[in-house]
């Protein structure tokens, strides 16, 4: 067990802070929405970050009456997770550089960059890069009884908060606005095999595949190359 460093601790408070901001954030809006539904009316748009009194205009006036204070409070909680934005834009930036390492991959922003340097701290605790997605707790666990072998859930060990962020980055990348990289290509063959479940069990593989990929490139140094194993001069090395 090795104990995060006080400075680090200190800088994870900040994004830990974020985080417990967009919790409340999201129950805000679920509470809003929910309101407006169970009197038979819906709010205008969907998107939280934009959530604000002006979205109750043409509600009924006493909708409008009861809703108002709660957008009110959505709109100041999201102008306070955006100072909270500018505040790990600087840390990012001013003490930690590895960081823009990280960002090379597209769906990797700040937030989960350095939520993964501060997270792991020191990248030589590992000694391959693939012990990283079992120590987060993104590998599945097995239960092995005689010739059954059943994969199971992953385990779920490690920090939940940056493992749901790299979930997310995994999204993305699979996502409509993802781009082209060997990391989409392997998760989306992945879920066209994986029957039912196939789309939520490539987002984990994903996720995990995404977490070697961050240690190594800050192991590394190395520029990314997005379609490195489409390269002519891989392929011709494999061959």
């Amino acid at each position: 067990m090795k104990h995060r460093s006080a400075q680090a601790q200190a800088d994870v408070m900040m994004i830990r802070a974020r985080a417990s901001l967009v919790r409340v954030r999201t129950g805000l809006a679920n509470a809003a929405r929910g309101l407006a539904k169970s009197y038979g009316e819906r709010l205008l748009g969907c998107n939280v970050r934009n959530m604000n009194p002006e979205k109750a205009e043409g509600l009924s006036p006493e909708l409008q009456r009861a809703l108002e204070p709660l957008l009110s409070a959505i709109e100041e909680v999201s102008e306070r997770i955006c100072e909270y934005n500018d505040r790990i834009e600087a840390l990012a930036q001013t003490s930690y550089p590895q960081v823009a390492l990280l960002k090379q991959i597209k769906g990797v922003g700040t937030l989960i960059a350095l939520t993964f340097l501060l997270t792991l701290e020191d990248p030589h605790r590992f000694r391959k890069s693939r012990d990283v997605g079992c120590y987060l707790g993104l590998q599945p666990g097995r239960r092995q009884s005689g010739k059954s072998d059943p994969q199971m859930h992953i385990t779920k060990e490690g920090d939940p908060y940056l493992r749901t962020l790299l979930v997310q980055g995994a999204q993305h990348i699979l996502g409509p606005f993802g781009v082209d990289c060997d990391l989409r290509r392997w998760g989306l063959k992945l879920a066209e095999r994986g029957g039912r479940n196939g789309k939520k069990r490539a987002i984990v593989a994903t996720a995990r595949k995404l977490a070697v990929l961050l240690h190594h490139l800050w192991v590394s140094g190395e520029v990314y190359e997005p379609l490195h194993n489409s390269n002519p001069r891989t392929i011709a090395a494999a061959a």
